[in-house]
C-alpha cells in the first residue's frame, strides 16, 4: 500500500527529476498526455499548465495515490490502473512514466511495446532510480539477509532492476525511436532534525514498502532499528544535515525517428 503523506515527506526532492525530464519534451501542442504513475497528482497538474490544450490523464494503481490527486483543482482526469495493461489512444502524444518502471517486472518489453503502438511522432518520457548500488540499498540487502527476515524478505529486494542510459537508448533505438538519454546524481541535503535518520524516512516512502507489508510489529520495528543504525554510519551528519546523493536515469524517445517536427 502506498501511503501519500509517506511519499511527499520529501516532495521538492522527489519533483526534481519529473521537471527535468520533462523539460527535455519539445512537444508544442500535444493532444493527449498520459501520466502513467502519476502518484498523488500534483505533479501531473503541472504538465496541463505547460499544455493547457491538451487532455491529461493520470494513471496509478494505488487507489490511496487517486483518491490524493483526486481532491487536486486541476484539468486532470485520474483513474486507478496498471501500466502492465494500458495501451495508449491513437490521439496519445506525450507518455511520461516518472518513478515507476523500477517496480515494474519486464518494463523493457514494455516499452518497446509502447513505442510500437503510440503515433508516429510521439514522445515517450522515462525516468527511474539508478541508485541500486547505492550504501542505502546494500544496507537494506544487508539486513534483510539477516537470518530472522531472509525467508521474507529475499524475494522482495533486487539488486539492479534498471538498466543504463545506453541499455534504453539501444532499446528504443532498435524499436524506431530518436533518442536523448542521460543520467544525474542530484546530492539531496536531507535535514537531520528529527529523531529518525532521514534517508530511513525517505526509504519508508518508497524502498521499504514491501518490506513493511511483510513484517508487523516487533518484526517491522526491530528490522527498522537496525537499518537505521546501518544508514546513520552510511550516511553520517554533518552541519545538521545529511548529503545523500541520488542516481537517476532519463531517457526521452520520439517514435518515428523522421517524424519531420514536433506536434
Amino acid at each position: 500500500m502506498w501511503d501519500p503523506t509517506s511519499y511527499l515527506r520529501y516532495g521538492d526532492e522527489r519533483s526534481r527529476p519529473f521537471h527535468d525530464l520533462v523539460a527535455r519534451i519539445p512537444a508544442r501542442r500535444p493532444r493527449a498526455v498520459v501520466d502513467l504513475g502519476c502518484g498523488p497528482g500534483q505533479l501531473t497538474a503541472t504538465l496541463a499548465e505547460r499544455w493547457p490544450g491538451s487532455r491529461i490523464v493520470g494513471l496509478d494503481s494505488s487507489p490511496e495515490m487517486i483518491d490524493k490527486a483526486g481532491t487536486l483543482d486541476a484539468p486532470v482526469s485520474f483513474a486507478v490502473g496498471d501500466v502492465l495493461d494500458w495501451r495508449p489512444g491513437p490521439d496519445v502524444d506525450v507518455v511520461v512514466s516518472n518513478a515507476v518502471l523500477q517496480w515494474v517486472p519486464g518494463h523493457r518489453e514494455l516499452l518497446t511495446r509502447w513505442a510500437g503502438e503510440l503515433p508516429a511522432g510521439a514522445w515517450l518520457a522515462v525516468q527511474v532510480p539508478g541508485n541500486f548500488a547505492a550504501g542505502s540499498h546494500r544496507a537494506l540487502r544487508e539486513v534483510a539477509g539477516r537470518d530472522r527476515w531472509r525467508g521474507r524478505l529475499a524475494p522482495l529486494l533486487r539488486e539492479a532492476p534498471v538498466g543504463d542510459p545506453v541499455d534504453y537508448a539501444a532499446l528504443l533505438v532498435a524499436a524506431g525511436c530518436a533518442v536523448d538519454a542521460w543520467e544525474t546524481t542530484y546530492v539531496h541535503l536531507l535535514p537531520a532534525a528529527a529523531a529518525d535518520h532521514p534517508v530511513l524516512t525517505w526509504m519508508e516512502g518508497t524502498a521499504l514498502r514491501p518490506v513493511r507489508a511483510a513484517l508487523d510489529g516487533a518484526d517491522w520495528a526491530d528490522f527498522r532499528a537496525e537499518l537505521g543504525v546501518r544508514l546513520a554510519a552510511a550516511y553520517p551528519v554533518r552541519q545538521g544535515q545529511v548529503y545523500f546523493p541520488f542516481r537517476r536515469i532519463f531517457v526521452v524517445a520520439r517514435t518515428g525517428a523522421r517524424a519531420e517536427e514536433s506536434k
